[in-house]
């Protein structure tokens, strides 16, 4: 071969190699390789099992990008969700399972997205652990959460019976499931006059965080009940939602209750 013959070799081979390769990886090409070899009888098998575990893999990657990238479309459409019951025991407002459901279904069927709940063993004690698959296609993804069973009230004093307990923690388990894997934030636009998005920033959370630590390490407690009765005395979902006028009124709080000996 002479100095031009190599020359152009070099100039042509590579980018078709490169071709050749990234048609390889689709999923579709592979399955043809894999094709061909299970109709050799003198392919080995272990390579065989091989070439088939690896078509999985590419499938499944194929599969889970896709599938964030409806997860992406469908957040985008999904907007902020407004109160519309109200909890007696804690004058707080929230958004019902049917609510979010109504809001939320039509958007997230739109791509393709499609949910099942179930409750499995393996929580802690009187709680109920909640499961909800998220599938679109060939790839799903799964998200728990635990919701407590005990029939106590924010008062630590029975409300309900253990089975109207059981599926009250189901339904909260649902809603705040699907709440967390759309992303999808509650309550109202309008902010009585003050500044849209002004909220507590990362760090003044992490510090209200730090701040219920040192009072569970002084009176003690379960951080779960902590966190929860905290977010119902300020009426919000999660501490990223106080505003950010209220972050003196929140320290103020945790430290009173720390040295008062209650939540």
């Amino acid at each position: 071969m002479n100095a031009k013959t190599e020359e152009k070799t070099s100039l042509i081979l590579p980018p078709e190699r490169k071709q050749q390769m990234a048609k390889m990886e689709e999923p579709g090409s592979l399955l043809a390789v894999i094709a061909r070899a299970a109709s050799d009888p003198t392919v080995d098998i272990e390579k065989m099992d091989r070439l088939l575990q690896m078509q999985e893999r590419v499938e499944t990657r194929a599969a889970e990008a896709e599938f964030n990238e409806a997860m992406t479309a469908a957040q985008t459409e999904m907007g902020r969700i407004k109160t519309n019951k109200e909890n007696s025991q804690t004058h707080s407002r929230y958004a019902d399972y049917a609510s979010l459901d109504r809001a939320l279904r039509p958007i997230y069927t739109k791509h393709g997205f499609a949910l099942s709940f179930n409750t499995e063993q393996g929580g802690p004690a009187e709680m109920v652990r909640v499961v909800c698959i998220v599938s679109r296609g060939g790839f799903s993804r799964r998200y728990t959460v635990d919701m407590p069973a005990d029939g106590k009230g924010a008062k630590g004093n029975d409300v309900m019976t253990k089975t109207h307990a059981t599926g009250a923690a189901m339904t909260y388990g649902m809603r705040y499931l699907l709440k967390m894997i759309f992303n999808v934030a509650i309550g109202e636009d309008d902010t009585d006059g003050n500044v849209p998005g002004a909220t507590i920033t990362e760090e003044q959370a992490e510090e209200l965080n730090a701040l219920i630590d040192k009072a569970i390490e002084v009176k003690g407690g379960d951080r779960a009940e902590w966190l929860v009765s905290f977010l119902e005395f300020l009426r919000i979902e999660a501490l990223l939602d106080l505003p950010a006028k209220r972050f003196n009124e929140a320290k103020k709080a945790i430290e009173g209750a720390s040295r008062q000996g209650g939540k």
